[in-house]
């Protein structure tokens, strides 16, 4: 009988080794399929580990695993997963869209842009393109790619928030507004955007708004910390609603009882209201708690000239000068608002 020679048999059992290493890869990717159907997500990661693990280039067992992984919320593990996926096949669309969402959602903002651009399929990657280049501070990219969004989906609430945001971060206050109010309208129950509304109202002057958007940001569990109750409090008074100002304010000075700032804004509001009596109750605040602030002496003498007691307002803004000289710009703006 012949002989096989030795290096014929050593290719014969490495085919058949391979051929049955194979097999069994596809028989463990099959029953992960199976366990993945009936969301038993943990027992198909196993499987589709063995799968790989018995052929380390089995892409769709790298795909399949990365989704079993991303159902059971292990991220990072889903990650590993599709950029083996992606390392074996550059042009996998699955592997590319599920990298750009995850690149995305881990702030990897970059990385999001790069996938987005190399996905054919992925319904999102304009709206994931244009959010990252806003988070990557790109405002100028940011607008184009949200504005065609936003005419493409005009109920896209987020976008329409986003688009607030940045106009703000470029200045534009106006369209800043209009893209806020978009927003709310979409989406009334975000309180955090009803609050930089209202902001935004306020350093508009548009008060009686800010009072709305305020109240609609605590309605819908804003924290009414200090910070959000002054906002409040001074868009109650410059509205003219003095109780519900004057109740706010004072109930944040009994909490912050050596802010002078604080006091010396509450005098300016009422005196840019023309409400003169309350201004000068909080100047006499500010001296009771210190006779040499010059500041609120001469608020306090501006106070008495607005209300036709000219000679008192004078002495008591010239005596301002003589214990702060740095108001002496202020000498012929006496009925200047605002200390």
């Amino acid at each position: 009988m012949k002989k096989i020679p030795a290096f014929c048999l050593v290719i014969l059992v490495y085919f058949n080794v391979a051929a049955q290493t194979t097999d069994s890869s596809l028989i463990f990717f099959k029953k992960g399929m199976d366990e993945k159907a009936l969301k038993q997500y943990l027992t198909a990661s196993n499987y589709f580990s063995r799968a790989f693990e018995l052929n380390p280039r089995y892409t769709d067992a790298f795909i399949e695993n990365g989704l079993a992984n991303k159902e059971m919320h292990k991220t990072d593990a889903s990650m590993k997963d599709f950029t083996k996926a992606l390392e074996l096949d550059p042009q996998n669309d699955i592997a590319i869209k599920e990298l750009m969402e995850l690149y995305f959602n881990y702030r990897q903002f970059q990385n999001a842009i790069d996938m987005a651009a190399k996905c054919t399929n992925c319904i999102n990657k304009d709206r994931i393109t244009a959010l990252s280049y806003y988070n990557l501070e790109d405002y100028g990219k940011a607008e184009k790619q949200l504005l065609s969004i936003a005419n493409k989906n005009p109920k896209d609430a987020e976008v329409a928030y986003t688009l607030g945001r940045n106009y703000l971060e470029m200045g534009l206050e106006s369209k800043a507004i209009s893209w806020y109010e978009k927003a709310v309208l979409l989406d009334d129950k975000v309180a955090k955007w009803h609050f930089e509304l209202g902001l935004l109202y306020s350093n508009t002057n548009s008060y009686p708004k800010a009072v709305i958007a305020f109240n609609k940001a605590a309605e819908h569990g804003f924290t009414r910390s200090n910070d959000f109750n002054e906002n409040l409090g001074f868009a109650y008074i410059y509205t003219g609603d003095n109780e519900n100002g004057e109740k706010l304010l004072n109930e944040l000075i009994a909490r912050k009882p050596g802010d002078k700032e604080l006091l010396r804004d509450i005098a300016a509001a009422f005196f840019d209201n023309k409400v003169y009596d309350n201004a000068l109750v909080y100047c006499q605040k500010l001296l009771e708690m210190d006779m040499k602030d010059g500041k609120a002496l001469y608020q306090a003498g501006l106070c008495f000239q607005k209300k036709g007691q000219v000679e008192r307002g004078m002495q008591m803004c010239d005596k301002a000068i003589e214990l702060d000289p740095s108001l002496a710009g202020l000498k012929n703006k006496k009925l200047s608002p605002g200390m």
